[in-house]
């Protein structure tokens, strides 16, 4: 039955893959999860944060691939920035990226700091700044 009815339910609900008001009003996404009567598991949670830092670890392999040479401190923070920022908003941080790039990691830091960015994070980008200075 499992299949069967799961076969149903995307029948039925269809399967949307980025959130939508379903024809009750209720915030949606996949095959009809009503994300603010039922939300996600911590489980689930997890699952997408992984697949999330997948994409984020592809996206700057593909982009920058000297990021791989970095010391793990500032890979991780670099990962963190891209994973909050997205790609490309990352990419216009281009002083920085020459700084870890070249690596003149208290350059990069004071350059991420220095952002309308680091102002909108908080103690997240004082955090980063500290990745990129390898503490």
């Amino acid at each position: 039955m499992d299949k069967a009815l799961a076969d149903d339910l995307m029948r039925d609900e269809g399967v949307r893959l980025k959130p939508y008001y379903c024809s009750a009003g209720r915030l949606t996404i996949g095959v009809g999860r009503n994300l603010e009567d039922v939300g996600i598991t911590t489980v689930e949670a997890m699952d997408m944060l992984g697949h999330d830092i997948d994409r984020v670890v592809d996206e700057l392999n593909a982009a920058l691939p000297w990021w791989l040479e970095l010391p793990e401190p500032a890979q991780r923070g670099l990962a963190n920035m891209c994973f909050n920022l997205g790609l490309s908003r990352l990419l216009k941080f281009e002083k920085m990226l020459l700084a870890l790039e070249t690596g003149d990691y208290e350059v990069a830091a004071t350059e991420a700091l220095d952002s309308l960015w680091a102002c909108q994070v908080g103690t997240r980008a004082d955090r980063i700044a500290e990745l990129f200075r390898g503490r």
